[in-house]
């Protein structure tokens, strides 16, 4: 789905900002993560909030380097995604996760290649968000994102499908 940003989510909340992250290999592969704050086999992709004073882009190149060490000499951008796109919490964690102020997400997703070498990805960062992480295909990734993300990566994956395996 995408739309505009006066948008509201469940429970007539709005929708928060963030910025995402396809980062991909020579073959074409997506960097995924493990999620560290839950036991389920979580999966995803760099991602977070968009500061008020950053463009997409800013955000996903600062997240990019949050989530897995990487500085912005070791990607290059290829695409951004034209249009937000959106989802919303399920009902059991409206009102509890990002201090009860949104009922969803609006993402702009960035589309990196890794230029270096893999081992300058370091996951164990100052506020580390995942445990382990792992080049995947994208169906793959579908399979592993919590349900409520599927749909998100589906249209994230369509979006760049010519860049990846």
């Amino acid at each position: 789905m995408t739309g505009d940003k006066g948008r509201l989510g469940p429970a007539g909340l709005p929708y928060r900002p963030c910025a995402g992250v396809v980062l991909i290999n020579d073959a074409g592969l997506v960097f995924a993560g493990l999620r560290i704050d839950t036991t389920a086999e979580a999966w995803q992709m760099p991602q977070g909030g968009i500061d008020k004073v950053e463009t997409p882009v800013e955000a996903a190149i600062r997240e990019l380097g949050e989530e897995t060490g990487l500085p912005p000499d070791a990607v290059e951008i290829e695409a951004e995604a034209e249009d937000w796109v959106y989802y919303d919490l399920p009902p059991e964690l409206v009102g509890k996760v990002w201090k009860g102020k949104y009922g969803g997400q609006r993402q702009k997703w960035v589309l990196m290649r890794l230029t270096g070498d893999e081992s300058r990805i370091d996951i164990a960062t100052e506020h580390p968000e995942f445990h382990k992480w792992a080049w995947m295909r994208a169906g793959d990734l579908i399979e592993t994102i919590v349900p409520f993300k599927r749909a998100v990566y589906e249209q994230v994956f369509a979006i760049f499908r010519d860049k990846l395996a």
